[in-house]
């Protein structure tokens, strides 16, 4: 598949490839839109099976990206990077130095962060190449592992959905079905159980789910099992487009909110999830809170300001729901307009400044 035909009608800015024949580096970076400000998102390192299917990650990624950061209010655009390979065997300094270098090749149109398969210390690796680095630990400046302020996050989210739903943000006695617990579901169970929630997880690393049971009482399913698990909330919070034809009719909750990225595998699953009296919480709205959190780091990181804008997630999502009421449309389509109306208005005034400046 050609980067054009991949790109189809959507309004993807630009699409670089790098290599590195010594260390193996094969990465692809995707920018959606510098209508806000440079594009920002992490780079996720992963053993894709084919190229097209990792162009196809990073350009819905990015995408993604531009919604998240839009929605959220923030003056960034959107952009994503895939590394083809398995990180457990392939990843080097050598070759996430050859990657900082393609980053920097960019001048500052995309910044990265850290996303599955990468750490705050391949950040460290990836900045000795690049000053356009985010996620960075806090001893070298940066916010460090974003992962909890997307948990708390997608918690404020979870409080506004049970609130709309049962007249109550008290999750006490709620549960809540997570799927994966990765460092942003492991830390969503953490708050959950602390709220008073039952949690039951799956995910595919045997060691996190005994983790995640032993310290939080979580009970553990198979990974095919956890779209039958009767709940109130299912969240997932694994790998994109958990949300999908064969799985769509399986689902036993009153809402869906996670953290995980493109959760509906087409729109049309929000028609869905709608016909089937499922609640949806757009993704890009709910997992905003690791972007927020990185995003303050531009301007000098202060913890307790990042905190306050991911605690106005719940707000944002309240936002979303009655605009879907007043439209008649679904969450998801409510949530890409709110996004695209905020590029549109604040992106066609950055472009008259320019020409006013020149």
């Amino acid at each position: 598949m050609g980067v054009f035909e991949a790109i189809g009608s959507d309004t993807h800015e630009e699409v670089l490839y790098g290599h590195d024949p010594v260390s193996g580096l094969k990465t692809i970076i995707a920018i959606h839109s510098t209508a806000l400000g440079p594009a920002l998102g992490g780079t996720r390192f992963f053993p894709y099976a084919t190229e097209g299917a990792a162009l196809r990650d990073a350009l819905r990624l990015a995408k993604g990206m531009s919604y998240k950061s839009a929605a959220a209010g923030i003056d960034l655009g959107g952009g994503k990077a895939v590394i083809i390979g398995d990180p457990r065997t392939v990843k080097s300094e050598r070759l996430l130095r050859a990657y900082g270098r393609v980053i920097d090749s960019l001048g500052g149109r995309y910044i990265t962060a850290e996303d599955v398969g990468a750490t705050t210390q391949d950040m460290i690796t990836i900045a000795s190449e690049t000053r356009w680095v985010t996620g960075l630990p806090d001893t070298y400046g940066g916010s460090g592992d974003p992962s909890p302020a997307t948990a708390r996050g997608v918690v404020g989210a979870i409080r506004t959905v049970a609130t709309r739903l049962w007249d109550s943000d008290d999750l006490a006695g709620l549960t809540v079905a997570v799927q994966g617990v990765g460092k942003v579901g492991s830390s969503l169970v953490e708050r959950l159980t602390k709220a008073g929630a039952k949690t039951v997880v799956c995910d595919v690393n045997d060691e996190a789910l005994q983790r995640v049971s032993s310290e939080h009482g979580s009970v553990v399913v198979g990974t095919n099992e956890i779209f039958d698990v009767e709940s109130d909330i299912f969240a997932p919070c694994a790998m994109g487009g958990a949300i999908n034809e064969e799985t769509v009719e399986r689902l036993r909750c009153r809402a869906v909110v996670g953290s995980a990225n493109n959760q509906l595998e087409t729109e049309s699953m929000a028609d869905r999830l709608v016909a089937r009296g499922i609640l949806y919480a757009p993704d890009f709205i709910v997992n905003a809170g690791g972007i927020i959190n990185i995003a303050d780091e531009l301007n000098g990181y202060d913890w307790r300001r990042a905190a306050a804008a991911v605690d106005q997630i719940g707000d944002n999502l309240r936002k979303v729901f009655d605009k879907a009421d007043e439209r008649s449309v679904t969450s998801n389509v409510a949530a890409i307009e709110v996004a695209k109306d905020r590029i549109n208005a604040i992106g066609s005034l950055k472009v008259k400044r320019r020409g006013h400046e020149s």
